[in-house]
């Protein structure tokens, strides 16, 4: 609970507060250092590793920007279908890549093109941040959350597109329908205002190093096709991830020399890492005092055993609590608990896996807050002198989660239940 309340207090940096819970529980003898080290998942932080590396990376090579470009020259300067386009380009890059990257890299593309056409950016920055949260829940390595879920179940990235992204494509299109409803006056009052669609620069002008470029796109690439068959291929997505990080690194030394190498190393979220490990740790500490179960027996008692009532309690209790608190211990949390509840009940797990994933991706759309992605784009629309508050971002993104949450509702129940 003291780690819990500091990780969401964010009076504590998270990697020190969940290595001293770590640690705690260690001294004190609820756990043995062995049983702490047997309840790291190492495959989670291989993906994790693996992909920060490849990001760190392909940010520089500028695909990023000559997207984006692209979308604008596609939309022939139209400020409706490049918010579109944007929000396709950011749900899709989400999927692959962490969305909190994605949103740091689209962010100020964004502003520029925005600037371009003499138009407010924040309609854009707030269909980008629920795109980067709502694209993220289709993949194993979307995020954080998934990563933990499908590693600890052994859920393959191809079951992710089949359960989860399949309900975030039809919840992609709901989205869009209610932010054309929102904006699309406001866009066109603009496009209006500057006499029509305005010229876009070439994207050419984004790839500042053309071998870096090429060679990041074919790495991005085979790290897809190396995801969607490893299944077939028998590699974890731990390996993977190592494998992906050394080509890039390769790639990197190609084109850029072996400084540039030194520099990505150096550069690798660690502390992140460590934030990983000792919430394992802390998970661990949980289950074997008993704790998770007593979670566990408390919703299977309040459902009274009804299926579909537990699904929709780990459901939504995973989005209201991800809407306010860091969804990433929260998931951690949750998976002993729906394995204690599966076992207890005889149910496939896998719906409550599924339940787990879509409450926690999606529940975080909600508040400025609910996620990483979501104060990385209100911070991005603020420097650039459009701060985003509490009230206009409720006003816009609470109905927009409810709308997910209730298609989400609908999908688990027509295609589980």
């Amino acid at each position: 609970v003291v780690v819990m309340a500091l990780i969401i207090s964010e009076k504590v940096h998270r990697p020190t507060a969940a290595l001293a819970g770590a640690v705690a529980l260690i001294l004190s003898g609820v756990l043995t250092f062995d049983n702490g080290v047997e309840h790291i998942d190492f495959g989670t932080l291989g993906v994790l590793v693996g992909m920060m590396i490849f990001v760190a990376v392909v940010k520089n090579s500028g695909i990023f920007e000559y997207l984006a470009i692209r979308a604008a020259k596609l939309a022939k300067g139209n400020p409706w279908i490049i918010m579109v386009l944007f929000c396709l380009i950011t749900a899709v890059l989400s999927a692959f890549l962490d969305n909190v990257t994605t949103v740091l890299l689209i962010g100020p593309v964004t502003y520029a093109v925005c600037k371009m056409l003499e138009i407010n950016p924040i309609p854009f920055f707030l269909t980008e941040i629920i795109s980067s949260n709502v694209g993220g829940t289709a993949t194993l390595i979307g995020d954080p959350p998934n990563i933990i879920i499908g590693t600890s179940l052994g859920y393959t990235f191809f079951d992710f597109i089949e359960n989860t992204g399949a309900v975030v494509a039809i919840c992609f299109v709901f989205m869009l329908i209610y932010f054309t409803l929102c904006f699309r006056k406001e866009l066109e009052r603009a496009e209006h205002a500057n006499g029509g669609p305005v010229t876009c620069p070439e994207p050419s002008t984004a790839i500042t190093n053309k071998k870096a470029f090429l060679a990041s796109a074919g790495v991005f690439l085979l790290a897809v096709v190396l995801l969607i068959t490893h299944a077939q291929t028998e590699l974890s997505v731990a390996c993977i991830g190592v494998i992906v990080a050394v080509l890039t690194m390769i790639v990197l030394g190609l084109t850029s020399g072996k400084k540039s190498v030194i520099e990505i190393i150096k550069g690798v979220d660690y502390k992140t890492l460590l934030f990983f490990i000792g919430l394992f740790v802390s998970v661990a500490g949980l289950e074997k005092t008993g704790v998770l179960n007593m979670i566990a027996n408390f919703i299977t008692s309040v459902s009274e055993g009804n299926i579909a009532v537990i699904v929709i309690v780990i459901l939504w209790l995973s989005a209201i609590t991800s809407a306010f608190v860091d969804n990433i211990p929260f998931a951690a949390t949750m998976i002993p608990v729906i394995r204690a509840i599966a076992a207890t009940e005889g149910m496939d797990i896998g719906v409550l896996a599924w339940a787990l994933s879509l409450g926690t991706d999606l529940g975080g759309n909600a508040t400025p807050i609910g996620a990483s992605a979501n104060v990385v784009g209100t911070s991005a629309s603020a420097k650039g002198g459009y701060p985003i508050g509490w009230g206009r971002y409720c006003k816009y993104c609470v109905p927009a989660t409810i709308i997910v949450m209730a298609v989400s509702t609908a999908y688990l129940f027509l295609r589980y239940l």
